[in-house]
């Protein structure tokens, strides 16, 4: 029997619905405005470590127990489970992503900060990497960023290890998109199947009030029986400030009826604890902020890496 999302769902009862992603807080370079104040100044491995496992503190003083890393977050995964093995906590949820080589070597002004690839030989390194770090933490495996054009649609060596490893270990195999064309690779994806059943039980996609095109494809997901993770709800930081604020855009999107998970990016302890009021907001954000698919990823493209 494949792993299934009630797996997760289940042992998430009662926890906050915001997960913590360690994406700004792996690695020193990232793509989220306003860095440059929020992290130390020498961004150390030591200091980023010390960052990480303040925040992961913090949060799950607050509730939270869903965290999220990948191959490509630099250190992140080291840090999580490092903090694991301190702190011995048994009710967590962990997901993590391969796909992306972190290619940086800790520099902030890499040219080439990752580098995608979702080949077979990929996945068994990464998964490899993965499980050295993380042991039987690892809940949920997700393919990094799928898009249409990915290998990994159509790849049935792969289909068939990933299906052996939600079998042997009990680990939701999922995936994660980006791009304007999220919708097609949600829909492409959901109809990939192992031995006539889904491979895949979640997926991890950006939806925020200024891009929220794939929300019809999640709500497909959803109904499908996946579990649904909404990544970028601050669009990167340009909802985390001003109208409608880090709060009100979070809560914009846990409202999603197919939403399960929402995650957080906090850099800080204060920026999670703000993000985390999401939850109790009830009020709606009247204004209209969508603009088209392909400006919003253009934009985005154009965030520079500090």
């Amino acid at each position: 029997m494949t792993a299934d999302k009630t797996l997760i769902v289940d042992r998430l009862a009662g926890a906050s619905r915001i997960g913590l992603g360690l994406a700004a807080v792996g690695r020193p370079a990232y793509i989220n405005l306003g860095r440059a104040s929020d992290l130390p100044a020498e961004r150390t491995v030591e200091a980023m470590r010390a960052r990480a496992h303040e925040l992961l503190d913090s949060a799950y003083a607050a509730g939270v127990r869903y965290f999220d890393v990948a191959r490509s977050y630099g250190r992140a995964e080291e840090f999580l489970a490092q903090w694991l093995d301190q702190r011995g906590p048994g009710d967590v949820v962990v997901g993590s992503k391969w796909g992306y080589t972190y290619t940086a070597g800790w520099r902030m002004d890499a040219d080439v900060n990752e580098v995608k690839d979702h080949s077979v030989a990929t996945f068994e390194r990464q998964l490899g990497e993965t499980r050295a770090l993380l042991g039987d933490h690892l809940d949920l495996y997700q393919i990094h960023s799928l898009t249409p054009d990915s290998s990994a649609l159509h790849d049935a060596e792969l289909h068939r290890r990933l299906a052996s490893l939600a079998a042997a270990q009990r680990t939701v195999i999922g995936f994660s998109t980006s791009g304007p064309a999220q919708a097609g690779a949600i829909r492409a994806a959901l109809a990939v199947q192992v031995d006539k059943r889904p491979l895949f039980r979640s997926v991890q996609a950006t939806w925020n009030l200024l891009e929220p095109s794939a929300g019809p494809a999640l709500a497909a997901a959803h109904d499908a029986g996946c579990l649904v993770i909404v990544k970028e709800a601050l669009a990167n930081g340009r909802l985390a400030v001003g109208e409608p604020g880090d709060a009100a855009a979070l809560a914009a999107a846990l409202r999603q009826p197919w939403a399960t998970i929402v995650l957080s990016g906090a850099a800080t302890a204060g920026q999670l604890l703000s993000n985390l009021r999401a939850e109790s907001i009830t009020a709606r954000f009247g204004r209209d902020l969508s603009m088209p698919a392909d400006r919003y990823w253009q934009e985005r493209s154009r965030l520079s890496w500090g």
